[in-house]
């Protein structure tokens, strides 16, 4: 699978667990890509779990081998414009989903998600794993 892919927070959870389709999948990109956003969510799940230190450690190793693209002023723009495009339609989304669009716009990159609300923002190229 050719392509450059942004990684929602479920398929990175997925691909910490070793979900066997996630893993060979991410193995075929070309390239892939975490927002801050995510490894914030995962720093978030891994503090409020009983194995905390265990859960941290597995965060920093995953976030060590990974690409972590951060937000810029012309994500802001982009998180801007979707947000009041959704508020325009009375379809709000979570904020951090709306930032995760964000980056796949500034990147130019594919969405790996299963979150299916990802397809209520226009021209955004998605896929479910």
């Amino acid at each position: 699978m050719n392509g450059s892919f942004l990684l929602d927070t479920n398929i990175v959870i997925s691909l910490l667990e070793g979900e066997e389709n996630v893993v060979s999948r991410v193995a075929e990109t070309e390239s892939v890509f975490v927002p801050a956003i995510v490894l914030g969510g995962l720093y978030f799940g891994a503090r409020k779990t009983f194995r905390v230190q265990e859960n941290l450690e597995r965060v920093e190793q995953f976030a060590a081998g990974t690409s972590i693209l951060d937000c810029d002023k012309r994500t802001a723009h982009e998180y801007g414009r979707i947000k009041n495009l959704l508020r325009q339609r009375g379809r709000p989304l979570p904020d951090n989903d709306i930032w995760i669009a964000a980056m796949a716009f500034r990147f130019g990159l594919i969405v790996a998600a299963r979150d299916a609300h990802f397809q209520q923002i226009d021209e955004l190229e998605t896929i479910g794993w």
